[in-house]
Order: C-alpha cells, then structure tokens, then sequence
C-alpha cells in the first residue's frame, strides 16, 4: 500500500537531540546548587543556627573549673545565670535596632552590622582572663564584666539576625508549606546546638575541665558561622520588596526577574506595589500594636502570649543546663554530659517529625499536645529526682537512669515537634502585610525578655528546689496549655487574609475566647475542600467589588480596599 501523497510529501521529523554530555549535566547541577533561592535557604539555616549553638556553647561552658575561676564565681554562683541570661537583653534590644536599620538602609546592610557585632561579641567573650596565660585570672573582676560585655553585644548581632532573616527570607522567596519551611530552619537550629555541644565534650575530654582551652575554643569556634554568612550575603540580591518601597522600581524588577523569571516577574512585582501602596497607607508603629486601642492589639497579644507559652514550657532551662539537670536525676557528671549529647542528637532527629507534621495537625493542637505531654513528662521527672536523692543512701536501682534518660528525651522531642517552630511561625500568618515585620521583632522582643526571666532564674531553681523545679515546670506547662486552649487560633491550613478575619470576627463578638468565634471554627485546620470553598468565596467578593468599583469611577481612582491583598500571597 502506498500512503497518502500529503503524507508522502512531509519532511523527515527532525532527530531527537543527543543527550546532555556529563559536564552539562554536571554545570546545570552546580548552577542549581548556587542558585539563588539554595544560598537563601543555606544561608538562612545557618543564622538560625547561631542561636543554637550559643545555647550548646554555654551549657558546658558554665561547668569548665577554668571558666569559673577567671569569672571568679562557684559552680552555683546567680552569676552563672546572669552571664547566660544577660544575652537575652542584647537579643531583644537588637531586634529593635536591627528592624529600623533594615527599613532604613535595607535587608542586606541590617545582616551586614548583626554579623559584625556578633562577631566583636563573640571575640569580647574569647578575652576575658586571657593573659597572663594559663593564669585563669580574673582581672580583679573585670573578666566577669568583660564577658557580660561580650554576651550583650553577641545578643545584639544574633537577636538583630532573628528579626531581620525571617523578613528577608520570606521576601526572597514562597512556599506554599509555610510550617514546613520555617520546622526545617529550626531544625538547623537544633544543629548548631548539637554541634557546639559536641564541640564542647570533646574538647573537655581532650584537655579537661580545668583547661581554659576546653572553654574558650567553642567561643572562638562560633566565629566560623557568622564569617560564612558575610561571605555569602554579599552574592544575594537586596529584597524586591524594600527597593519598591524606596521607589527603586528597576532594581526591584531586576531581583524579581533573577528570581523568578521573566514570565513571573511583572505579576509578583504588581502584587509587591499594591501591598507596598497598602503598607504606606496603613503606617503602623509600636504604640498601634501594644496599646489597647491600637488596630493590631489582639494579634499582638497571640504573638506575646506564644512566646511566654513556649517560655513557660521550661525547655530553654533544659536546653542550656542540660548536664546540670542529668546530675539532679543522679548521673556522675561525666555520664551526664554524655547523656545530654545523646539528647541533642535526638532532639535533631525528632525535628524531623516537626516539619512533617505541622503543616498536617497545625499549630494549636500541636502545642495543646504539647502542653499536655510536657507536663506528664515533667511530673515523672519529679518522682525520679526524689528516688535520686532517696537512692543515694541505699542500693542502687537500675531502673532510675534509665528511665529519667527516657523521660528527659521524650520531653525533648515533645518540645521540638510541638512548640520550637509554632510559636515564631503564627507571627508570620496572622498579621497584614503592613505590620507583619513590625509583629515579628515583636516576637523576637518577647522570646527575650521570657528567656532572660527563664535562664537568669533556672541555676537559682536547681540550687535551692533542686527536683521540685521540673513540679514547677509541670505547673507551668498546664498554664500554657489552658492558655493556648482559650485563646490561640488555629492559623494553619488557612489563607492570610483568613486568618485576619478571624480578628475582626472577634472585635464584632466582643470575645477573645477561640470557642465563641465563627461558632467555634477557629479551633482546628479547616479540611481541605472547605478551605478552597472559602477562597473561592473570597476571590468571588473581590471579583464583585471590583466590578462595582469600575462601574462607579475610573479604575485609577479605585480605593485599594476593594483590591485582594494579592501581596499577601508572597510572603
């Protein structure tokens, strides 16, 4: 048989191109991993990972015989404890500084001062004592004030980085798994702990813990972190969003375009102009969100009341006197520091099941397991402390170690699945576009404040409660709990703009109690077909209001409140 002419008459189809040789394959694979969007997600694992290692640093830190002498301070000296804690007043301070410098002079100069302060801090705490060597001296005092010194300026550059990454972070770049995304920075976060601690046991077993250099090398070893960063910043763009809001529409465009490409650029830089047009319209300061009367009070008072929960929980206690709390439950110290190391690997490894689970259960019902699970945990930790102290004058039981190591772990784990990224990530989700980088330093203003509380009172707990210290911290969980119970929305699963009504719901009912809103939806992550309904719904209004507005007056005129927060949608 003879085909058709037509198809007789078509040209031969053109042969499939050869396959990419290995060192195009091998090009487009380093292209990727020093994209952009990798080196922002690198980059910001790392500074998360700052305040990680601090707390792994000081855990051990604060048992070097060494250490103390040049302090000239005992092992269950307060100052242990102010030393710690006085970091925390530096973060929360340069949260403040750090978010006016970004809105001033930009995202990249703000993280450029926080690594350079972080950096002198962390040389002012290597000093103290330093000389004459070997001599563990302690300046006539001037070591101890020296190191606060340090510790403050260190809490500047790490609490600016805090405020300032998020934002710059969000701006860079979407993911729609907004839980998922920020469980994996803390999870970095969890990293740094564990390698400073690591860092610490080995070089205690290596010198001992009368050696300066067993607590002086992790100090000077944090300097690596923040060096990689500088390196690093300097090869990421400036954010689009703060180029706009500077009226540097070209250089906005360009970062969109190097981001996304060009395809996406002119609609996400549209949405960067509305939400910056809504921003300056809606100019928000401090006093608008702490004072009663102010717009954003109620969201304010979510924000406060989770970093006070996750304070309440007592785990930063756990975090940085780990060692301290193994020997209360009878552990020599040796084993108890080996224990604690054991503990961090796990607490990494249950970060895991963090950022795979909360954007599933969402954010309210893992804290309120949380609560629950920590308080258990805790009241078990009371019992083994007081068979502890029993057992010292008769036989030793087997049993008591082994389950205090279970039980310590297991809180340890609860704490990171279900309140270490909650708490940082409803700040993000439940404010406008216009007071979202103003609610975050919020946040990070509160964490320090309750984390100075927490760690300047924990040394002074375990010398005097000794185990009646983890009854405290069961009673406190139990507050947490109620209080996330009555009033924490569930933010998970749901648009912003959705999670804003829930606020003006509550202003209309008179009531902040989660129960007496919406008949009580608030509570739980709508199921998915709901949530795509009250989109539709949503985008449906917006349609009309714009059909309304257009027949009523030019389209120039339009107010922006009929407009969808289309900004919303690229934090």
């Amino acid at each position: 048989m003879f085909s058709p002419l037509h198809e007789q008459d078509q040209p031969a189809p053109d042969p499939p191109p050869p396959p990419p040789s290995w060192t195009q394959r091998l090009q487009s694979w380093l292209l990727n991993l020093f994209s952009t969007k990798n080196n922002m997600v690198f980059f910001s694992s790392i500074a998360i990972g700052l305040y990680g290692y601090d707390q792994g640093m000081m855990s051990l830190v604060n048992t070097n015989r060494s250490y103390l002498r040049t302090m000239a301070i005992s092992e269950d000296s307060p100052f242990v404890g102010v030393i710690v804690s006085i970091y925390y007043i530096g973060c929360l301070l340069g949260a403040i500084a750090a978010s006016s410098l970004a809105d001033k002079r930009g995202r990249k100069t703000a993280i450029w001062a926080c690594l350079w302060t972080s950096i002198i801090g962390d040389i002012l705490m290597f000093i103290p004592g330093i000389y004459p060597f070997n001599s563990d001296s302690s300046w006539g005092g001037g070591s101890m004030v020296l190191m606060i010194i340090g510790r403050v300026v260190l809490g500047l550059g790490i609490g600016g980085i805090d405020a300032v990454i998020p934002i710059y972070s969000s701006e860079l770049s979407k993911d729609d798994a907004r839980g998922k995304a920020m469980a994996k920075e803390f999870q970095a976060n969890v990293a740094g702990l564990l390698i400073a601690f690591s860092i610490n046991v080995g070089l205690t077993l290596l010198w001992g813990k009368d050696s300066q250099w067993a607590w002086r090398s992790p100090i000077v070893a944090m300097l690596i972190c923040p060096i990689i960063l500088l390196l690093i910043v300097r090869g990421l763009p400036e954010s689009p969003r703060w180029f706009i809001s500077q009226e540097r529409q070209e250089d906005a465009m360009s970062v969109l375009v190097k981001l996304h490409g060009e395809d996406e650029a002119k609609p996400k830089f549209e949405e960067l102009r509305i939400a910056q047009q809504e921003e300056t319209e809606h100019g928000i300061g401090y006093y608008d969100m702490i004072w009663f009367t102010g717009s954003q009070f109620h969201p304010t008072m979510i924000t406060v009341m989770g970093q006070i929960n996750q304070a309440l929980t007592g785990y930063g206690a756990v975090s940085v006197y780990g060692p301290q709390i193994f020997e209360l439950l009878g552990f020599p110290v040796q084993e108890a520091e080996f224990c604690t190391l054991g503990n961090y690997i796990f607490y990494f490894a249950m970060m895991t099941f963090a950022w795979w689970q909360i954007d599933k259960q969402g954010r309210r019902r893992l804290m309120l397991l949380g609560s629950v699970g920590l308080s258990i945990f805790y009241l078990v930790l009371t019992f083994l402390g007081s068979q502890s102290i029993t057992e010292k004058s008769g036989p030793p039981n087997w049993w008591l170690p082994s389950l205090g190591i279970a039980t310590l772990y297991a809180s340890t784990a609860t704490f990171g699945i279900c309140w270490l990224t909650t708490v940082w990530l409803i700040p993000t989700e439940i404010y406008p576009n216009y007071a979202r980088a103003t609610g975050s330093s919020i946040s990070v203003i509160v964490w320090g404040l309750s984390n100075f509380v927490v760690t300047l009172l924990t040394p002074i707990g375990f010398n005097n409660l000794k185990y009646w210290l983890f009854l405290v911290f069961a009673v406190t969980n139990i507050v947490a709990g109620i209080l996330t119970w009555l009033l924490s929305p569930e933010t998970g699963g749901r648009s912003f703009e959705e999670n804003q009504r829930f606020f003006a719901l509550a202003k209309d009912d008179g009531s902040w109690l989660v129960k007496n809103i919406a008949g009580g939806k608030y509570r739980a992550m709508p199921p998915k077909e709901d949530n795509h309904k009250d989109l539709d719904v949503e985008n449906a209004e917006a349609e009309d209001a714009k059909g309304e507005n257009a027949r009523g007056k030019n389209i120039q005129d339009q107010p922006l409140e009929t407009t969808p927060l289309l900004g919303e949608r690229i934090e």
